[in-house]
């Protein structure tokens, strides 16, 4: 099984992220329910909780690279470089640990949240969330 190499994982999560952007625009519809960004959330916590360890490793990578002496800069040194790429990821794993916290505040805030479905119209016999904009076959039945 061949993987992919770490640029096309964090192009191909920035991808997933461009189109998460898209589809919970409000317009979309895609998000009906409570529950449904709490899931989201829940995720979105998940995808944070995972980036300090890459960070890290990354982190460690600049280290040995910066061992190897073989590293050129077009300006200042390698060294110095390397180091503020470092601390910078240093910083941004504090900062994913930080917004993991907030997501973990909001996914609990989520939690006892439901949808109220009392004033719905008759369901039409598809899954649609709001009736009245429901242009499905069964829809016409009624």
């Amino acid at each position: 099984m061949m993987t992919a190499d770490p640029q096309d994982l964090a192009a191909q999560a920035a991808e997933a992220v461009r189109s998460l952007n898209h589809a919970t625009q409000s317009a979309k519809g895609e998000l009906t329910y409570p529950g449904d960004a709490y899931h989201l959330v829940a995720s979105l916590k998940q995808l944070t909780q995972r980036l300090p360890q890459s960070f890290d490793q990354l982190s460690g990578f600049l280290e040995v690279l910066a061992k190897t002496g073989r590293v050129t800069a077009d300006y200042g040194t390698p060294g110095d470089h390397l180091g503020e790429a470092r601390s910078a990821l240093a910083s941004a794993a504090i900062i994913a640990e930080t917004l993991t916290e907030f997501l973990d505040r909001a996914h609990s805030e989520l939690a006892p949240l439901g949808y109220d479905t009392a004033d719905d119209e008759e369901p039409c016999g598809c899954d649609c969330p709001h009736p009245e904009d429901c242009d499905c076959d069964a829809r016409d039945q009624h």
